[in-house]
């Protein structure tokens, strides 16, 4: 027996413009969300740091998805300046504890997609994925029609992740 699919087609569009065309920051949503010019809350961003941002996944795979990048546009871990790979550990250590505040899963996902063909949709802007788990999480829907039913918005689960985040504070 095989899955059916059910059409995203907004998923392609978030994709296409989420860099620019040459995958450069022209157009990249890391960059804008790590923009300390642009609102947090439109972006669901919680927390700016000198050199690193965290913002929940806009496409979550459960309530409070986040993720945790640096501020510049760089796309391979190992281009990180010692500075931004400090701040960047600090902050996916505060992220897991928020998370772990905020929802009280029974586990977490933390990890990085480097690269397209490992599943990074944005694979020039390293990010790093932290998200609640909890056994027996995929419901029917996910494993019947492959979709995922989401049970808070994301400006609740930023509210819940901003109240719990005790992490490194925001400069100045």
């Amino acid at each position: 027996m095989s899955l059916e699919r059910l059409w995203a087609g907004w998923r392609s569009e978030y994709i296409e413009g989420a860099t620019g065309p040459d995958g450069g920051t022209e157009g990249c949503v890391m960059c804008r969300l790590a923009d300390p010019g642009q609102s947090m809350e439109e972006g669901h961003v919680l927390w700016r740091g000198s050199l690193v941002a965290a913002a929940l996944n806009a496409y979550p795979y459960t309530s409070g998805h986040l993720m945790v990048m640096p501020r510049r546009h760089v796309g391979d871990l190992e281009s990180l300046q010692p500075e931004e790979s400090a701040q960047l550990w600090s902050a996916v250590t505060a992220a897991v504890v928020a998370v772990k505040e905020a929802y009280r899963p029974e586990g977490l996902n933390v990890g990085i997609n480097l690269g397209r063909a490992a599943g990074a949709g944005i694979p020039g802007h390293l990010h790093v994925h932290v998200l609640p788990r909890w056994a027996g999480d995929s419901n029917f829907m996910t494993s019947v029609a492959e979709a995922r039913v989401m049970p808070e918005t994301l400006a609740r689960s930023a509210q819940r992740l901003r109240a719990a985040w005790d992490g490194p504070a925001p400069p100045g």
